[in-house]
């Protein structure tokens, strides 16, 4: 790659939403290093497009500050600068447990990815990111602001990551650029690994119920990111950014 190649570090990018920024940074002309607690498909998205630019991949738990230390340090020394953060790894609710079930070492396993893995990202990234005056852009959750019984900790660590942002961009303001994406309903069961890939079983009501009168892509959240990264976006930052089709701007009662 040129030296002059912008680089992105994009967590959880294997799979899923991730998977797709991944693609779309790359098609873009960036640099991408993947990092992923899945080895099998982290090679797997990695080896796939291998032809569409320099992207390589890393076996990290992003809950760990060692390993987010190391996998900053493998970004530089396989690129050579870094211009763009992703934080998009996390864990996906734990269930319908209610909270008088919930064991606090579950809890704190959902806070330690989601939540407190983008801020060691970030702490990180940052001198590196300032250099450049690159951005960062996080992956939160429309379930930071609307609720299904019994998901505190998954609401939790999401609503921490849309505060987190807007912490962020005061403090790394105005060298690094931060802002968050909440996405909706994205499918993306077939853009798993290929071990677990199936196409999606969707009905007419889950396209129809949406304002936008369909369910998301990780295209969707792909090209918000993109935007976010550009220099087009250079007057945002601190900012929430949804992505759901208009969902959370409905109203829905029982009739």
């Amino acid at each position: 790659m040129a030296r002059s190649q912008r680089v992105a570090l994009v967590t959880g990018g294997a799979q899923g939403i991730g998977k797709g920024i991944t693609q779309r940074l790359l098609d873009d002309g960036m640099a991408v290093m993947i990092a992923d607690t899945d080895a099998e498909a982290g090679q797997e998205t990695a080896a796939e497009y291998a032809s569409s630019g320099a992207v390589q991949f890393v076996q990290a738990d992003i809950s760990d500050e060692a390993a987010v230390q190391a996998t900053v340090q493998q970004t530089l020394a396989a690129f050579g600068r870094l211009d763009a953060l992703v934080n998009n790894a996390g864990l996906a609710d734990p269930g319908s447990t209610p909270i008088e079930q919930l064991e606090l070492a579950d809890w704190n396993r959902v806070i330690a990815t989601n939540l407190t893995g983008a801020f060691v990202c970030a702490k990180y990234a940052a001198p590196h990111l300032r250099r450049q005056r690159g951005a960062i852009v996080n992956i939160a959750s429309t379930r930071a602001f609307q609720s299904e019984p019994h998901t505190e900790a998954y609401v939790a660590s999401k609503g921490g990551i849309v505060a987190l942002t807007h912490a962020l961009a005061i403090s790394m303001g105005p060298e690094v650029r931060v802002n968050v994406i909440s996405p909706g309903w994205i499918v993306v069961s077939d853009w798993q690994k290929a071990a677990t890939r199936s196409t999606p079983d969707l009905r007419p009501i889950d396209h129809t119920q949406h304002p936008a009168g369909r369910a998301g892509q990780p295209s969707d959240v792909a090209a918000m990111v993109a935007f976010l990264l550009s220099e087009q976006a250079g007057f945002i930052t601190g900012q929430n950014i949804m992505i759901d089709g208009g969902m959370t701007r409905k109203m829905i009662y029982a009739e």
